[in-house]
Formats: C-alpha cells, sequence, structure tokens
C-alpha cells in the first residue's frame, strides 16, 4: 500500500520536493500537464497536488438580447485527473478538496469517487469567493470553512454519509489530508493570533501537515514556524513556493495572493524590463530561497508551477 503523503513528511530525513498542478482548461488535453509532470520526476517529487476550482456564474447568450445565468466550471475534472495521474507516474497525488462553490452532498459524492479509486490523500481548502461577491458565500447547502469541510471528511472516515446513513468502512485506509496555512495572515483574518487559531484547530481536527502560502521571504516563513510551534501545531509545515517569471507576476501575485515581495527583491525586480530580466531574478532569488529552507531542515519544497515547468526544472538542478 502507498504510504500516506503525511506519514511520508514524518518519515524523512531529507527535504523532499513536490508540487502542484492545475486541471486543463475546460476542453483542453491532459497532456500540458503531462508534460509538466515530465520534466519534473526526474527530481523524484515525494507527492503532486491537483488544484480544485469553484464553478462561477457567467452569462450565456440564449437569443438576440437575452441572456441566461449559467454555472460554469473553468477547470473541471480534478477526480479523474488525479487518478490519471497517479496511474501513470505512480506516486501519491493530493486533490484539493474546497468548500467553495459545493454543497456537503457535492462534496460527499466526490469523496465517494476518491474513496472507490483509493485516493486517500486529500488537501482541505475553503476556496477562493466568487468573483461576483465582495466577501466569500458558501453555496447553498455549503460550508463556511475548512474547519468545517475537515469535519465532514473525518465523519465520513467514521463511516457517516449525509442525513445518519452509516457505510461499511472495512479494513480501508481512511483520508488523511493536509491544510494551508499562510506566514503573511490570510487576508481575511482580523490578526495573525486569529489566523494561527484557525489554523490550530484544523491540525487538532486531524491535519497531518501544512502546506503555506506562497512567500518571497523566507525569515517570515521562519517566524510562521516558530509561532506554530509555540501555539503547539508540531505537525510539518511545507513552504509554497513560486518563482517570479515574468512582469505580470510582479503586480499579480502580490494582488492577488495578499504577499509582499522583500526590500533587496524590490530593487532588483525595478530594474527588470523585460519577462527575461525578471525570470533571471526570479529563478536566482528561488535558488537561494531553497538552499535556506534546505539548511533549516525544512522537511518538503513545495512548488506551485501553474504548469510552467521549465523554470523549476532549472531551480531544482541549481540547488
Amino acid at each position: 500500500m502507498m504510504k500516506s503523503v503525511t506519514d511520508i513528511l514524518n518519515s524523512t530525513n531529507e527535504t523532499l520536493f513536490s508540487f502542484e498542478v492545475l486541471p486543463p482548461v475546460r476542453g483542453k488535453s491532459i497532456e500540458q500537464i503531462y508534460g509538466t509532470i515530465d520534466r519534473l520526476m526526474k527530481f523524484e517529487p515525494a507527492f503532486i497536488e491537483v488544484t480544485t476550482h469553484r464553478s462561477d456564474y457567467t452569462y450565456k447568450e440564449v437569443a438576440p438580447g437575452q441572456y441566461k445565468r449559467v454555472e460554469e466550471r473553468l477547470r473541471p475534472g480534478t477526480v479523474a485527473i488525479a487518478y490519471a495521474i497517479k496511474q501513470k507516474y505512480g506516486v501519491p497525488v493530493v486533490p484539493h478538496v474546497i468548500c467553495s462553490g459545493y454543497s456537503q452532498q457535492e462534496t460527499e459524492y466526490e469523496l465517494l469517487d476518491l474513496s472507490f479509486l483509493d485516493m486517500k490523500d486529500l488537501l482541505i481548502l475553503r476556496g477562493d469567493k466568487s468573483k461576483q461577491d465582495s466577501k466569500f458565500i458558501p453555496k447553498e447547502g455549503g460550508l463556511s470553512y475548512a474547519s468545517e469541510l475537515c469535519e465532514q471528511v473525518n465523519r465520513f472516515n467514521d463511516g457517516h454519509l449525509l442525513y445518519g446513513e452509516l457505510r461499511e468502512m472495512g479494513d480501508e485506509r481512511p483520508f488523511t489530508y493536509g491544510v494551508a496555512g499562510y506566514p503573511e495572515k490570510h487576508e481575511e483574518a482580523m490578526s495573525f493570533a486569529s489566523d494561527l487559531r484557525a489554523l490550530k484547530r484544523k491540525v487538532e481536527l486531524g491535519a497531518g501537515y501544512v502546506v503555506t502560502q506562497m512567500f518571497f521571504d523566507n525569515t517570515k516563513f521562519f517566524r510562521f514556524v516558530d509561532r506554530c510551534r509555540e501555539a503547539g501545531i508540531t505537525v510539518p509545515i511545507v513552504p509554497g513556493l513560486k518563482p517570479l517569471g515574468t512582469l505580470n507576476h510582479i503586480t499579480m501575485l502580490p494582488r492577488t495572493f495578499r504577499v509582499d515581495f522583500p526590500d533587496e527583491l524590490v530593487e532588483k525586480l525595478e530594474m527588470c524590463k523585460t519577462n527575461e530580466e525578471v525570470k533571471k531574478v526570479g529563478t536566482e532569488w528561488c535558488v537561494r530561497q531553497c538552499r535556506e529552507l534546505k539548511e533549516r531542515n525544512t522537511p518538503c519544497l513545495h512548488f506551485y508551477t501553474m504548469n510552467a515547468s521549465a523554470q523549476i526544472e532549472e531551480i531544482m538542478s541549481l540547488i
């Protein structure tokens, strides 16, 4: 039986490597994902994550001047893609399971599919708000917090489906899961302390590890780890890394992910005029981050590829 990601992270004496891929846009081939993975398999990833994206509402013209509001998911197929990757490459695959855009019943259907396919590693997340909303609003019958989703998975593990039904579990391994952490605080948290309390709650419910939001200042990650340990959070904490690669990243990443660039990096980026110049700076900076993280015995380096693997291949070859 394949080890769980929690077991892998708890048993390692070296810094492992992992990465995240995005399902293809609706109608596109899985071959782009395979291309990303093929380039990175030589670095022996400990696990591969597959993102899940919520549905959003768009307006489709059904007749001249008449529009209908429809629910549409741009990147579907997380379960199928995760299973295809596991079968093709033989490594642990971790699909994201999210609150956003899902009812509890839809989540249960997804858990049933994953269980049937023997996909027992999850990353549990609340997920992003709808593009149309100013704040996060759960789908009717859905959940508001990742901690509530942890509780639903725990009930499923105990054999309880919705509406009080009981499912025979047998000897199969239950789901194990990781959760997200934020070295620079979740954007909606009232304070760093309240954000840390929310993280501790998820760990108390059973999360076996934490994967962080991307960051560009290692001192913030190390301080985050220290504060987690002071709060009694003892599970492995995996840093999430995203190398800068385009001029668009300079403004898009801080705005979208609510992260800051350290002053030294800002000075270097302010001199960049082309994508290639940003990529050179981003690669050098990420290599520096990785080397320092390895020196501090970080359990794993986790990369957000956004399905662009060449730069990560270069970084891994340099560290």
